[in-house]
């Protein structure tokens, strides 16, 4: 597929009971949808993205709602530009408090942090789909809390 291609998903849930709207949200967040308004949210169209949307469609109509799915692109060259600039600010604010993060546990490193902060990288990059410089900055910034942890438990052991 062209890298202008999109794929959306259409729905419309009841609003009672909550809890398949709420597993919907859920979902659309952890695969980094982009919401265009209210019912109508949009991915980079690839074969994961236009599974997962398929498969939540079904769910929405199994929970008494109604959903399609569509692939298209945007009108314009400045509306490609727009979707993809607003994917890419919510992704890089994610990686930059996860930066935050892992900053302020090299004053106290753990293990446990550290894996904490890494499961939560491989989050952010599943549903990362423009890779921008924040990345690198946060997968840095915690192989240096794992490089204060090494030191700090060699030190430990050494003593």
């Amino acid at each position: 597929m062209a890298v202008s291609d999109w794929v959306l998903l259409a729905y419309r849930l009841p609003r009672e009971p909550s809890t398949p709207r709420i597993v919907l949200w859920r979902k659309l967040r952890r695969l980094g949808a982009l919401q265009i308004v209210d019912g109508l949210v949009a991915l980079p169209a690839d074969p994961k993205t236009i599974e997962a949307f398929e498969w939540l469609a079904d769910e929405v109509v199994e929970a008494g709602g109604e959903a399609w799915t569509w692939r298209g692109q945007p009108g314009s060259k400045a509306q490609q530009q727009a979707l993809r600039e607003r994917m890419a600010v919510a992704i890089a604010a994610e990686y930059q408090d996860l930066l935050s993060e892992a900053e302020a546990a090299q004053s106290e490193p753990t293990r446990r942090t550290m894996e904490r902060l890494r499961r939560e990288l491989r989050r952010i990059e599943a549903r990362d789909h423009h890779a921008p410089r924040e990345r690198d900055e946060a997968r840095l910034a915690i192989e240096q809390l794992a490089g204060l942890i090494e030191v700090t438990q060699t030190t430990a052991i050494l003593r």
